[in-house]
């Protein structure tokens, strides 16, 4: 848990960790994690409440009202509910994406997990995600969770981002390489 203070910067780290703390105090992280789930979802299903909270145009009590009645419409619990209402409250909503990120990398350090980002050419299997899982986790020695994402100009293989590390081996790099080391030929 002291690697949280590595991973709580800056403002949205701040609101994250106190967020954490709060819901581990209450023994409730799970709780939280699928309020915020729920919001994340909102965020990216509906461009009026992205707007919403991004928007510097809307007053703090519209803001107010709005996650008030957000907070109803989602059932989410208490704690969540409170966290964005005090979010409204300081005028940071405009911070809630950067937010829920951070919670998930403290939450996902506090349980021993480390999250890959993924890029592939074509979405992958059910096979092909345990074997990587598999291959990873045997790697880093930890649960390995991945967000995974196509990017078709890869043209074939991976992209694979762990924290500072990254293993390029998309047939689009593989060709870039070629390419410069035949001009210098």
């Amino acid at each position: 848990m002291s690697s949280n203070k590595a991973i709580a910067t800056g403002i949205s780290g701040r609101y994250a960790k106190a967020l954490f703390d709060l819901a581990l105090e209450g023994k409730s992280v799970d709780f939280v994690c699928a309020d915020l789930d729920k919001i994340e979802a909102l965020i990216n299903g509906s461009n009026d409440f992205a707007n919403l909270i991004s928007s510097p145009i809307v007053t703090k009590n519209d803001q107010l009202k709005a996650v008030s009645l957000v907070s109803g419409e989602l059932g989410l619990e208490n704690m969540a509910s409170n966290f964005l209402g005090v979010l409204a409250q300081n005028r940071r909503l405009d911070s809630l994406n950067s937010v829920l990120v951070s919670f998930k990398k403290i939450v996902a350090d506090h349980k021993g997990e480390v999250t890959a980002d993924v890029v592939s050419a074509n979405p992958l299997t059910d096979n092909q995600t345990r074997a990587l899982k598999k291959s990873l986790k045997a790697t880093m020695g930890k649960d390995v969770n991945f967000d995974a994402r196509v990017d078709e100009s890869l043209l074939g293989g991976l992209i694979v981002k762990i924290g500072s590390r990254m293993v390029d081996s998309s047939l689009k790099s593989k060709l870039e390489n070629l390419k410069v080391s035949m001009k210098g030929v």
